[in-house]
């Protein structure tokens, strides 16, 4: 195992048990379902199905994010069969918690020292083997009027098949209510540095669910509407076209 991954697991252990006064403020359970209704770049299928499974849960000591992407994508005149399975286990630590020390801020809520965890899966050895990276940095969560939450990490970045490189994220969720209309628009920003066998590329994946089951007495159940992707160099490939995509979808809460 490499010094940098040394430390990450030391990182993300540490997130994940600091001490046994741990406690859970919140938690959140989903299962998504995405259709593409227009070509990806780079996986060209015409049919397209996503199959998302989603944990979210803050605690006192920070906070843990972890999803699994299940990609079935049919054969077609484009392209081969291709199935994919991508997941992301991400953790935070709270310096404040870490530290017992609560910032006084108009803007910053706290500072975290964060790690992920990449891993990729694929049944195209043509295509890509699969990979495993590792990312540590530094993270922040904002307070701004309007969003439930905005956070931002930088990270330095340990990739298995390509030269190592940095990543800026910003995550988001920014509820509109009106009467029974329960909106969430959501979503994230990944920017990754260019390195010697890479592109720099830049992805935006918003998303705006409408809650479907508060129309009928039973909020944050079922949410549907539709996923954007807007990726430039796509996976660091320079020269291929500006990914932009609709998906439609409906997300179930466990």
């Amino acid at each position: 195992m490499t010094l940098t991954r040394s430390i990450f697991s030391l990182a993300l252990l540490s997130s994940l048990s600091v001490h046994v006064s741990a406690e859970t403020l919140w938690s959140s359970n989903s299962l998504s379902y995405l259709k593409s209704l227009s070509e990806f770049e780079v996986l060209t299928n015409d049919d397209v199905n996503v199959f998302t499974l989603e944990h979210a849960s803050g605690h006192n000591w920070g906070d843990v994010f972890i999803f699994a992407d299940r990609i079935d994508a049919n054969a077609d005149k484009n392209a081969d069969e291709h199935k994919e399975t991508y997941a992301e286990v991400s953790a935070r630590l709270s310096l404040n918690y870490a530290l017992d020390f609560k910032i006084d801020s108009d803007i910053l809520k706290d500072t975290f020292i964060a790690a992920t965890w990449e891993s990729a899966s694929i049944s195209e050895p043509k295509y890509s083997d699969g990979f495993d990276n590792y990312l540590l940095g530094v993270g922040a969560s904002w307070k701004v009027a309007g969003f439930s939450y905005l956070d931002t990490n930088v990270y330095v970045v340990n990739n298995e098949s390509t030269d190592n490189d940095e990543q800026l994220t910003v995550v988001w969720g920014y509820p509109i209510n009106a009467g029974k209309h329960k909106i969430m628009f959501d979503g994230y920003i990944d920017w990754s540095s260019a390195a010697d066998d890479h592109a720099a590329d830049f992805h935006f994946n918003p998303q705006l669910r409408v809650d479907i089951g508060n129309y009928f007495g039973n909020p944050n159940t079922i949410e549907a509407g539709i996923e954007y992707s807007y990726w430039h160099n796509k996976f660091g490939i320079n020269g291929i076209d500006d990914e932009s995509v609709v998906s439609a979808m409906v997300k179930l809460y466990l």
